[in-house]
């Protein structure tokens, strides 16, 4: 089983200047890589070979605080933990407070805050190494701004309204955020990282595009990009944490997680002897493409695939495989979320006084 990608996938490569993660020769043996989830990529056999090479790299990977934590976001946060457990990478987490306010996607900064907050409580207890990970809140780390405001000068309003497609209405803060976000993906560069590597989805890319020019800009290195598929909420329509009856939340109780995947679209036929007699359609089944991306190993899900192929296994029984795969997952997330305090989220926020973006 593979992850399917679409034509806005397929564009992706096409007119942007991405390249296939299959024709790589040299790929980390993880699930991510196996199942197709990361299909596409700039510049991350060069990150890759400055990784094996010991020189000091950094992850960027950041998320918006409009709300908490669901299951789309597990392959990429997943990736990154793989990374710094197994070659001791550094991990910044940017959580874009100030641009859930400029886009209204919450009513004020105080709510981003308190998301913010909370998402590094989350992501900790994700499996983040809080003695690595650092989490950027703009908020507190005003500091961002010092290099957003010099990167500023090497962008035009031409250039983001022809990336953004944002029209003159568009307030002049959103249209100032590329900038920001291009600080958030190029700062460990100005604190003695050689190379840069951000995992996102394919929606966010643009925010690449502009990173990528202001670096050529100011020969620093062009950050790495991998990009990861867009997974289907429930409904087999795209996962948006705007329609929280079809994603699945880490804060989601037991009883929800169930119901959610049990409504799961499916690829089963008709009826149970339609099903044993033509199989299942794996590229329809909400639950396979979860096991598959974010559980099992790509020997099991290409056997489960076969099986469910030739209507040996039912879509009910692939429903059932995924609720237990998620309840021991959000069991133990949940058990180590009551462990982590304000202090311990507290210390893994930049401060001001930590790094001084003087450039």
């Amino acid at each position: 089983m593979k992850i399917p990608i679409d034509d806005e996938h397929r564009r992706l490569v096409k007119d942007f200047g991405a390249s296939y993660t299959k024709d790589l020769k040299d790929v980390p043996e993880y699930r991510s890589f196996e199942s197709g989830l990361l299909f596409s990529h700039r510049d991350f056999d060069e990150f890759f070979r400055k990784l094996k090479k010991g020189e000091k790299v950094a992850i960027v990977s950041g998320l918006n605080p409009s709300c908490a934590l669901h299951i789309g976001h597990k392959g990429v946060f997943d990736t990154n933990i793989f990374f710094q457990k197994k070659y001791g990478i550094d991990v910044f987490i940017p959580l874009s407070d100030d641009e859930s306010y400029l886009a209204g996607k919450i009513p004020d900064q105080k709510t981003g805050l308190k998301n913010a907050q909370h998402l590094v409580k989350q992501l900790l207890a994700l499996g983040f190494d809080p003695k690595k990970t650092k989490f950027v809140i703009d908020q507190i780390y005003t500091e961002i701004y010092n290099l957003a405001i010099k990167f500023s000068k090497l962008v035009t309003r031409s250039t983001i309204k022809a990336t953004y497609g944002h029209s003159d209405e568009v307030n002049i803060g959103l249209q100032f955020y590329p900038c920001v976000q291009a600080a958030h993906i190029l700062m460990p560069l100005y604190l003695g990282y050689k190379h840069v590597l951000v995992p996102i989805s394919i929606d966010e890319d643009m925010h690449l595009r502009i990173s990528r020019d202001i670096a050529g800009k100011l020969n620093l290195p062009k950050p790495a990009v991998l990009h990861s598929a867009f997974m289907p909420g429930v409904d087999g329509e795209k996962m948006s944490k705007s329609r929280p009856d079809t994603a699945i939340f880490l804060d989601d109780d037991l009883k929800s997680v169930k119901k959610k995947v049990m409504r799961a679209f499916s690829g089963g036929r008709g009826s149970l002897e339609e099903h044993r007699k033509y199989g299942g359609i794996p590229e329809n089944d909400v639950a396979l493409k979860y096991l598959t991306a974010y559980f099992l190993s790509q020997k099991d899900a290409d056997k489960l695939e076969a099986e469910y192929k030739k209507g040996k296994v039912l879509s009910s029984e692939l429903k059932e495989m995924l609720y237990k795969e998620l309840e021991k997952f959000l069991t133990d997330y949940k058990k180590r979320f009551a462990k982590i305090s304000d202090k311990d989220a507290n210390s893994v926020i930049i401060k001001n006084k930590d790094f001084h973006l003087v450039v």
